[in-house]
């Protein structure tokens, strides 16, 4: 009886190891929380405070002692500026549902907020504008864009499909028309690479860009960066504002962004003016 009883255990002793195996758990919301804190540079009580939540609370779902309620995790995560995307992980990471969705872009719902782009794109002319998304593909933009490219010399057609980040970085790309290249490219680089943090997508297209990172830059930067282009009409220089949408609850809407470059002297304006005037002339 006794052998009978060892060789059992024995066996259950070979077995455990067997059922005992499961996935590897994922980051807890806590984690994910305590990880976006540190990564915005806050303390528990800055952000704390920001959300309007007790420090003490804040640890506690930080360490998984107690479980954030959806307007809780809302509030931290409005806080600290999280992509919709990723607020989903932390949802799910709770146990709570997903709040928010993707809509394709061709969706009914998404119609408002193509005819807002279009309006936008169009009343920016004669100054350039393109639209991109959180992989910063250019997924439209106006004619006087399509005319900045064809006073460099790049194929105006170039725009349909391209990615800002690829053409500002890569040989060959925009970025060799810059004369403040080095200034541009930084500054992409990095903001590029603060958003790669929760974007895998974007973190891959980094990690794949021939040639090493662009060096910071030595100086702190002017309170207004300008884009300088060489053209064969002379340097034509830009102000960058960005447009986004206000209280975004769909990823696909969160993730637009609408660049406008203003031209920013008077030779600027009276280049890509006449620019425009020729085209909208040639197409009637």
């Amino acid at each position: 009886m006794d052998a009978l009883n060892r060789d059992s255990q024995s066996r259950n002793m070979r077995q455990k190891p067997f059922h005992s195996t499961s996935p590897a758990a994922g980051p807890s919301a806590g984690e994910h929380l305590r990880r976006l804190r540190r990564q915005a540079g806050l303390s528990q009580l800055e952000l704390a405070l920001l959300a309007g939540v007790s420090q003490r609370h804040l640890s506690c779902v930080e360490t998984a002692r107690a479980r954030a309620s959806p307007s809780t995790l809302h509030a931290l995560l409005s806080a600290l500026d999280v992509p919709l995307e990723h607020c989903n992980d932390v949802f799910l990471a709770a146990g709570y549902a997903p709040r928010y969705v993707a809509s394709a872009s061709d969706a009914p719902t998404m119609k408002m907020v193509s005819d807002a782009v279009d309006h936008i794109l169009q009343a920016n002319n004669p100054a350039p504008a393109i639209v991109i998304n959180g992989h910063w593909d250019v997924t439209a933009a106006n004619a006087s864009a399509g005319l900045l490219f064809a006073l460099v010399g790049i194929d105006a057609d170039s725009l349909s499909g391209l990615n800002l980040l690829d053409t500002l970085l890569r040989p060959g790309g925009l970025g060799e028309h810059l004369v403040n290249a080095h200034e541009i490219r930084a500054i992409a680089w990095q903001r590029a690479a603060r958003e790669a943090v929760a974007n895998p997508a974007l973190a891959r297209l980094l990690r794949d860009m021939p040639g090493s990172p662009p060096p910071p830059l030595n100086t702190a930067p002017a309170p207004v960066v300008l884009t300088r282009v060489r053209s064969g009409h002379g340097e034509l220089r830009f102000l960058s504002t960005f447009t986004t949408f206000g209280m975004p609850l769909d990823i696909t809407v969160a993730s637009l962004r609408i660049e406008h470059l203003i031209p920013a002297d008077s030779q600027t304006w009276q280049i890509m003016s006449t620019a425009f005037e020729q085209w909208s002339a040639g197409r009637h």
